[in-house]
Parts: structure tokens; sequence; C-alpha cells
């Protein structure tokens, strides 16, 4: 789907899907224009129905930054507000970046997307997070997760190494391979990137992972939070995996694994208490994980990366365990609207 062409100047269309963003959202935008682009830019906040003042943000800075609008996205689902911001404002763009609210850009970060889109030809750039904390829970909860134990490896999680992948955080893409791939399937409340992506690569797409472009990111700061979200996020991937069955990795086939023998151990052990050699193992691996972390970080909020990774993995797989039995889904087919 990449073309060897390279283009001159661009129409670059910027979403921000956002709701109840009040806190974080005139930073980003501000951060976002100061970007020294030599291309037509537009800047498109797609609000999922705020009540803490976010929209009137949006308008003030709407009056002071050329380009920057608020959309109404009725939705509220961040896949619908880029899909949304597209269909109204992406007639005349060639470029789409999407932004979070809860991360940090650098002042060239558009720039850069822009200049890896045309060196390596591609028809996607993806880049890596670096998690971030204020609070003792928030900085386990980014340390553990740039580990192997809380990402599993993930190239877009604390990844260093550029490179062609099958899936990264979304960050630009040509508008003809967006349009072209169907855009964003609004079904989808979690992982609608990831599942993009697979019917992306099923296109001939391909998708650039640059480690040299660099967000932070700021996770949840409590367990209730942070058992939702990644409870979510097993549950996106579970229909993600059964729409397109080649995209499921080993990494996220061991943590449902791991949790059905570890409960499974567990409620069986009072017959065979050998059964408590896994779980015990698995808390070892953690502890022993958060005592390098306190150690490498010189806090002993590192020692809270143990409950941390436990509700990150937990959640997750009761996330994925519950999709597959609440949410009906179709192996998705290439047809012939979409090839």
């Amino acid at each position: 789907m990449a073309s060897g062409s390279e283009t001159v100047s661009r129409n670059v269309l910027i979403v921000v899907p956002v709701l109840n963003e009040a806190s974080h959202i005139e930073t980003v935008v501000r951060n976002l224009a100061r970007d020294s682009l030599d291309e037509d830019r537009t800047i498109v906040v797609a609000d999922g129905g705020s009540t803490d003042g976010t929209p009137d943000i949006v308008r003030q800075l709407g009056k002071e930054i050329r380009g920057v609008h608020l959309l109404h996205n009725p939705q509220r689902l961040q896949s619908a507000g880029v899909n949304l911001a597209v269909q109204v404002y992406g007639a005349a763009a060639q470029v789409l970046v999407r932004c979070d609210a809860h991360c940090e850009y650098p002042a060239d970060y558009v720039s850069s997307l822009l200049k890896t889109l045309d060196e390596r030809k591609t028809d996607s750039v993806v880049v890596p997070m670096d998690s971030r904390g204020d609070g003792c829970l928030q900085k386990a909860v980014a340390w553990v997760s740039d580990t192997k134990v809380g990402s599993g490896g993930s190239a877009h999680r604390g990844g260093k190494q550029s490179g062609f992948v099958d899936h990264g955080h979304h960050a630009a893409m040509t508008i003809d391979a967006f349009r072209k791939a169907g855009g964003y399937d609004e079904t989808f409340t979690h992982n609608e990137d990831a599942e993009f992506d697979c019917r992306l690569r099923a296109l001939g797409g391909r998708i650039f992972l640059d480690s040299d472009i660099r967000l932070s990111y700021r996770p949840r700061s409590s367990f209730l939070s942070l058992a939702k979200q990644y409870f979510n996020y097993g549950r996106g991937r579970s229909r993600t995996v059964r729409r397109h069955p080649g995209s499921l990795r080993l990494r996220q086939f061991l943590v449902p694994t791991h949790v059905a023998l570890t409960l499974g151990g567990i409620v069986l052990s009072p017959a065979a208490p050998l059964l408590l050699t896994l779980p015990a193992a698995y808390l070892a691996i953690l502890a022993l994980t958060a005592m390098m972390i306190a150690a490498k970080r010189r806090s002993i909020c590192g020692l809270l990366a143990l409950p941390a990774a436990v509700v990150m993995h937990f959640a997750w797989a009761i996330g994925f365990f519950w999709g597959i039995l609440s949410i009906r889904q179709t192996t998705w087919q290439m047809t012939p609207s979409v090839s």
C-alpha cells in the first residue's frame, strides 16, 4: 500500500479524542500546535460529552490558534471520534495523526512522524510509550509496565529498537491507508487500534515502529482504575483474536493460561498441595522483579510493582475470558469493497 513517491506539501489532520480532560487538553493542544510544520495543519478535539469544561477550553484555544476545532462525538468512543473527524475534516488531508490527552508530546512530534513516513515509505508510523508516574503507586505501575513482566516484551512499551512491526501505539498514517482499511471498528470500545492493524496488514499495509519518537504516558493511579483498564484491554483483545485468529501472540496466550492454571491450582491444592508450586513461583518472580525495580529506582515505591502486576495480569485475563463468554465475534473476511 505504501507509495514510493514523496509529497512536498501535505494537509495533516491531528485528532485528539477526549472525555473530561480539562486538566490535560490545553497542554496537549498547545504542544501539538507549536510544531514548526511546513504543512497545512488541522487539530480536531473530538469530545465525547465532557462535563468538566473541556469543550470551553478547546473553544478558547480555537480563538487563539488557527486550525483548532471542537467536534462533538455523540458515540463517545475514541474509535468513533477519530472516524468522525476524518469524515468531517479529512477531505483534503493526506496524513492522519492520532493523539491522546494523557500523553506528553515533544515539540517536533508531528514533523518527526511525517519524516519517518517519507523515509520508510510506510503506511503507518507507531511509537513507543515510556510510562511516567507521580504518586507511589503510579510510579510502580509505570516502572513495571515497561518490563517484560508488565508488557510481555511488547515493542511499543518502552521499546528501544526501530523496525517494521505488527502493531504499536498509533501515531501517524496516511489517510489513504486509513480509508482503505475501513477506519476503526466503532463496535470496539478497546483494542480498536490492534484490530485495525490486523486489517491494514491483511491489505498489504506496512507499520513502522520508530523508537526515536517517544511519548510519555501516565498510567492509572489506583488499583481499581488499573483493574478496570486491564479488564477492558483483555476483553477487547478477546474480540481481536477471534476476528483475526492469526493475531494472537505467545505473551497474550500465556497470561490467561497462567491465570487459569494458578486459580485452578489454588482451588485444588487441598487435595494436591504440589499444585501450589505454580502460584508460589509466580509470586517469587514478581517479588524479585519488584525488588530489582526498587533497587534500580532507589525507591521503596518499586515494591508496589508486585501487587500492580498481579492486578494487571488477573484483570486482563478475566476480561479476556469474559469477552469470549459474553461477546459474539465472527472471523473477519476481506471483501472486494476494501481490497
